[in-house]
């Protein structure tokens, strides 16, 4: 009989270093927060199904670019994976379980996808946490290819990767060196919190303040000194009605992040609910 397929402990993934926090199991356990009768084996055999269909194509195939050709057209042809462009925000497009159900998602969902699958196969891709859309790369020689999970993995050019990079750093095109730092793999810690991110962005645009909070306390559980999140859950709690908590989130992320921008409307806010001003 086969073992159930285990997820990871909440209290105990800070202490987990990155390559020992599971990416599938948190993934999956991040879903369960919002699905508590999700059943993490039904996903992992699922992976393993279309990882096993093209086992026997993948060994015979000598080319790690034609390798990876054949599993985005399993995945995104065959399969009919495909990035939401028409309900982009929408929360489900983050959940695992839901992304495996639907075969919708969301840049990074679809990477988690293609990622397991690929490296069930022996292919070693990575994710990159790229300005604006998610993307995947893969080690070919001396370069790298990389692609766009959002749009059927989609090889990108370098030309391409400067302009969708400069968009975010003012019109300025990253140079060689800029561009090789962007394209630097992510962990397994950045790509969970990059999934709680996009979930606390879409509840908190939805007002949903129970799920916003829940959101960005799972970031604070995988790394307890995040201060955007300290100042997130702070916020939600107050939103919440939850007076005490807000006013140490709120302290705690001012004492560390006292020059941030939001600072001065955060400290008459923590002086309304009755906490100090300004940190000693």
């Amino acid at each position: 009989m086969a073992m159930p397929y285990p997820l990871p402990d909440w209290n105990q993934l800070a202490t987990l270093d990155d390559a020992r926090l599971p990416l599938l199991a948190t993934a999956l356990l991040i879903a369960r927060d919002e699905y508590p009768d999700l059943d993490p084996d039904l996903y992992d055999t699922l992976l393993h199904s279309h990882a096993e269909a093209l086992r026997g194509e993948i060994e015979a195939i000598d080319s790690w670019p034609l390798k990876m050709q054949a599993i985005n057209h399993h995945l995104f042809d065959e399969l009919g994976y495909s990035g939401n462009h028409d309900e982009y925000y929408d929360p489900r497009n983050s959940y695992l379980n839901e992304v495996c159900e639907r075969r919708l998602g969301n840049p990074i969902s679809l990477a988690m996808v293609q990622i397991d699958v690929a490296r069930r196969l022996g292919v070693p891709l990575d994710g990159v946490s790229f300005p604006g859309h998610f993307l995947v790369r893969l080690p070919v020689g001396d370069s790298l290819l990389v692609m766009d999970p959002f749009n059927r993995g989609r090889p990108l050019d370098e030309e391409e990767l400067r302009e969708r990079a400069s968009k975010h750093f003012g019109g300025d095109e990253p140079d060689d060196d800029a561009l090789l730092r962007i394209l630097h793999p992510a962990g397994n810690r950045a790509i969970l919190m990059r999934i709680l991110r996009n979930l606390h962005a879409a509840y908190a645009e939805g007002e949903d303040w129970e799920r916003a909070t829940r959101s960005a306390d799972r970031i604070l559980r995988l790394a307890p000194g995040n201060r955007e999140a300290l100042r997130d859950r702070g916020l939600g709690y107050l939103e919440l009605g939850h007076v005490q908590g807000a006013r140490a989130d709120i302290a705690n992320y001012l004492q560390r992040n006292p020059e941030a921008p939001d600072a001065p409307a955060l400290r008459e806010r923590l002086v309304e609910l009755g906490g100090p001003g300004r940190p000693h």
